[in-house]
């Protein structure tokens, strides 16, 4: 089984570069120890969030379905024919992460199938579930199974998750709309349409969770502290160019964050994260 456990892990690494060069950017930052389990994580959400997303065509719901089926089993059994399942699963019972976790992702997955806009509490919902505990998951890595770091560190790390998601909302505005008939904020529909006040609401929510997030970064392992702090600077450069473009504009054009400056924010990173923990 080695080699089909190398092999596995290794295939959920070339899925996650395929998808988020800012992602195995971070990653890379991290300890040795800790990228696999990452990169498990990330590719299992990535197809789960394909299928919902991507697969048109298909009977996205009967396939969402039996991918929730196929995960339960994987870990169950501790084995899948499934390579991104199985990487998965090796990630949930090594670090015990929670089921409910998962249940919650799935479940937030599901409902996209259904929902153009959302209410406060089905979008808290769906926050939860599509972003926070992702972060939850990988918390459970970083801190090898203590639980008392993990429970300090809880609030900030599902912060940090939905700022992530929240800013790719604000990325995302036209796709979202023109592709899948989406809008990702509260009691707003694409009839009413998203203006520059419902814009400036999201983003004081996104400020607030950043400054958080930050609190629970300082205290993370040394070894992902890096990583995590890279994925932060990344996503508060693409926030500031986002903040800094009205509705008009995100309708016209997706805001990027460019190669060579990711590379900066990197490096700057790597400066900045050796004060961090006395800040």
């Amino acid at each position: 089984m080695e080699l089909y456990n190398i092999t596995c892990s290794e295939m959920s690494k070339l899925l996650t570069k395929r998808y988020s060069t800012s992602f195995s950017l971070g990653i890379r930052a991290f300890d040795k120890k800790y990228r696999d389990p990452i990169y498990s994580i990330y590719a299992y959400v990535r197809v789960a969030d394909e299928i919902v997303d991507t697969f048109h065509g298909f009977d996205k719901l009967s396939l969402l379905k039996e991918f929730r089926k196929d995960t339960y089993r994987a870990i169950k059994t501790c084995v899948s024919t499934n390579p991104v399942l199985h990487a998965f699963q090796e990630v949930v019972n090594r670090y015990n992460v929670d089921i409910e976790f998962i249940d919650a992702f799935l479940d937030s997955m599901e409902m996209d199938l259904y929902n153009g806009y959302y209410e406060q509490t089905s979008y808290d919902k769906y926050i939860y579930g599509s972003a926070e505990v992702v972060g939850l998951m990988c918390l459970r890595v970083f801190v090898n199974g203590d639980q008392s770091e993990f429970d300090k560190l809880r609030e900030s790390a599902r912060a940090l998750g939905s700022a992530f998601q929240k800013v790719n909302f604000l990325r995302d505005i036209r796709s979202d709309i023109e592709e899948r008939g989406r809008i990702y904020l509260p009691g707003v529909n694409k009839v009413a349409g998203i203006d520059d006040i419902n814009k400036a609401i999201l983003e004081e929510s996104i400020e607030n969770e950043f400054a958080i997030a930050l609190e629970g970064i300082r205290q993370l392992p040394q070894g992902v502290r890096l990583g995590v702090y890279s994925a932060y600077s990344y996503y508060l450069n693409l926030f500031n160019r986002i903040r800094a473009s009205n509705v008009e504009v995100l309708l016209k054009k997706r805001v990027r964050v460019p190669n060579w400056k990711k590379l900066i924010l990197l490096s700057k990173s790597i400066i900045e994260v050796k004060i961090l923990k006395t800040c």
